[in-house]
């Protein structure tokens, strides 16, 4: 698939994650935390069977094991921090991965982050800072909370960069969703009481599971076969942008004039991550799993469209 078509859906994908923010903040103050996130990967994981589970190889479920249990560590502290503070400061913290993935990266596997991708992860850090800094509720424990779950989705990110490309996308995406359903289910009895969701909870369980997990998951490992770690680090760091448009268009958060400035910035890292990569004319660079990732000449300019 086209790498510019990969990173036109992951940013469609990241301002999917950023409306759940709201979606998931409302119906964990109904349901328990413990209890959303079980029904949540068990869905995903039927869904993912359905399509991916003939395609499951050994390796890849080894390797979705591993993923599994960090997914299930760092959304388990997500969405309790959630709890614990605001859906936009929640969406702000859980984007600081943009800093850990390539450091995961790079301490893990001796992987080398471009020059441009520094700029751009340090231009989306700026970004960061002026939408935190600049009005957004003040910081709490929660806020603390959330920063383990920016740990954790930096080395899922580091990790699928490394080993994406050896597996089938769909079969490495089921075998972390049912990875992180099977611990989360373990945990489950120890923290809080079975009870059914309400009607509301349900649409919130079905979109996450299907849209968010499920969907999410298949389409993060398939681009990351193609695309490097910091890049895709620095589109889903649009994350909190999202979080805070929709948060300011549902449920009536306000951000100030340098709180835009602040997304104005995000958005100018994205395209610093993928225009200027794309300005340079090279025959391959090696990838720390042997494969040559090819960038193409420049393209002519062509109208927005798919």
């Amino acid at each position: 698939m086209n790498e510019r078509l990969l990173s036109g859906l992951l940013l469609l994908l990241t301002a999917v994650w950023g409306w759940t923010f709201t979606v998931v903040k409302d119906a964990v103050a109904a349901y328990g935390v413990v209890s959303f996130l079980v029904v949540r990967f068990g869905i995903a994981a039927a869904c993912l069977g359905v399509v991916g589970g003939r395609r499951l190889t050994r390796p890849a479920t080894l390797l979705g094991g591993l993923i599994g249990l960090i997914l299930a560590a760092a959304y388990l502290f997500q969405t309790f921090g959630l709890r614990h503070t605001t859906a936009t400061n929640s969406g702000l913290m859980t984007s600081l991965f943009v800093l850990f993935a390539p450091l995961a990266n790079r301490v893990l596997f001796g992987a080398p982050t471009p020059r441009v991708l520094w700029a751009a992860i340090g231009a989306s850090l700026l970004g960061l800072t002026l939408l935190m800094g600049a009005g957004a509720s003040p910081w709490a424990w929660g806020d603390l909370v959330t920063l383990g779950a920016a740990v954790g989705f930096g080395l899922q990110i580091a990790i699928l960069d490394r080993h994406a490309g050896r597996h089938d996308p769909l079969g490495l995406a089921f075998a972390q969703v049912v990875s992180a359903a099977v611990v989360l289910t373990c945990i489950w009895p120890l923290a809080e009481p079975f009870h059914w969701p309400s009607g509301p909870v349900w649409l919130a369980l079905l979109l996450t599971g299907v849209v968010a997990t499920a969907g999410g998951f298949y389409l993060q490992t398939l681009a990351q076969r193609q695309l490097p770690a910091a890049r895709v680090a620095v589109i889903f760091s649009l994350e909190p942008v999202f979080a805070a448009f929709f948060g300011h268009w549902l449920a009536g958060d306000r951000l100030t004039a340098i709180q835009w400035f602040g997304a104005a910035w995000m958005f100018a890292a994205v395209l610093l991550a993928e225009v200027v990569p794309k300005a340079r004319t090279l025959d391959g660079i090696q990838r720390p799993n042997g494969d040559t990732l090819r960038l193409d000449p420049p393209e002519i300019p062509r109208k927005p469209g798919t």
